[in-house]
């Protein structure tokens, strides 16, 4: 697709421009495979996709009911300019192995053609852009304009589009949607309410896949992994009091998230491992981009800023190395819901 991907680009993993081979994308067992390895009705906004039969009305979920009081977008974590200038350099793209999986899912439960992917809460894109190659079009979406403009700043294919729109309010026509997905975002969400639009939207088959990195990260490089990840666990351990609530889902793999989705035909798949390589330099800008460090970072300013400093120069004393540009390999645990809509 004449995608020009960046040193930093590639190693994050974006965007993606190689299509799947037959063998990627042929539908095998999940399971097997895992542990191998925009607008509501009456709103006069511009609706995308085709006009169809009703969806099924939810039920009255007591996942849902449960949940609808933590989950609430106007937390509103990622709307500075800075922050989404931080998510568009730093974070990482959704691993090749979890695209392969969710592609393989919907391949499974749908069949193909694949013609409209919504990657809801898209942040800056990345997950975005990697769906290009496998849907005729592809709309992220999310409630920051400060992070849909990163997104727009990119080079993206020509069949990637980007709005300004919440979970809670999806602009695309009732039935017309193949795959909705959100990568790292769903925890933020009123779950209630993107539930009720996820069901509007999905065409019959269509699927759900809500995945995230989990915060069981290790740090590994040559004989010096066991300190670089207690110095990681430190990190941590500053930043948890400033985590939001909402990390819980998180925490609790999703189950939550799982329990709330209103279609019998689910999976939750969890602890699966994607290491990703990156300079030292990289890994202290994600760690910047998290929402723990920026709201560190509003309450005092100095403290996290040292934390940052202090942070690489452990790390590269650990490397025996004096160039932030010595690499690492995160080793990323993910986890992953998939739903299937019914017929």
């Amino acid at each position: 697709m004449g995608i020009r991907v960046t040193s930093r680009q590639r190693y994050m993993g974006w965007p993606c421009s190689e299509p799947l081979s037959k063998g990627d994308s042929a539908c095998i067992s999940l399971t097997q495979r895992f542990h191998d390895g925009c607008c509501p009705r009456g709103r006069a906004d511009v609706l995308i996709g085709r006009s169809g039969t009703t969806a099924p009305a939810l039920s009255n979920s007591p996942a849902l009911r449960r949940t609808s009081k933590m989950e609430n977008m106007d937390t509103r974590l990622f709307e500075g300019e800075e922050h989404a200038s931080l998510y568009q350099k730093y974070r990482l793209s959704l691993p090749l192995e979890m695209q392969r999986l969710v592609l393989s899912y919907l391949e499974e439960k749908k069949g193909k053609p694949f013609v409209l992917a919504a990657d809801v809460g898209c942040g800056t894109g990345q997950t975005t852009c990697v769906l290009a190659p496998h849907f005729e079009k592809v709309v992220g979406t999310d409630i920051s304009e400060a992070q849909i403009k990163e997104a727009k700043k990119m080079s993206s294919p020509p069949n990637v589009s980007f709005l300004v729109s919440p979970a809670e309010e999806l602009p695309f026509e009732d039935v017309s949607v193949d795959l909705v997905i959100a990568s790292s975002a769903a925890h933020w969400f009123n779950l209630e309410k993107f539930m009720k639009e996820a069901n509007r939207v999905l065409k019959p088959h269509g699927c759900m896949a809500l995945l995230t990195y989990t915060q069981h990260l290790e740090v590994h490089a040559k004989d010096c992994s066991d300190n670089l990840t207690a110095i990681y666990r430190e990190v941590e351990d500053v930043l948890v009091p400033f985590g939001s609530v909402n990390i819980t889902h998180v925490k609790s793999g999703y189950k939550d998230i799982f329990d709330a989705i209103p279609f019998p035909d689910k999976t939750r798949l969890a602890n699966k491992v994607c290491p990703v390589s990156l300079p030292v330099s990289a890994f202290i800008g994600l760690i910047e981009s998290f929402s723990m460090f920026q709201t560190f970072l509003k309450k005092d300013a100095e403290s996290a800023k040292e934390l940052l400093r202090k942070t690489e120069k452990r790390f590269l004393e650990a490397l025996g190395a004096s160039s932030s540009e010595a690499m690492v390999e995160l080793h990323m645990q993910y986890l992953c819901v998939l739903a299937c809509k019914p017929a």
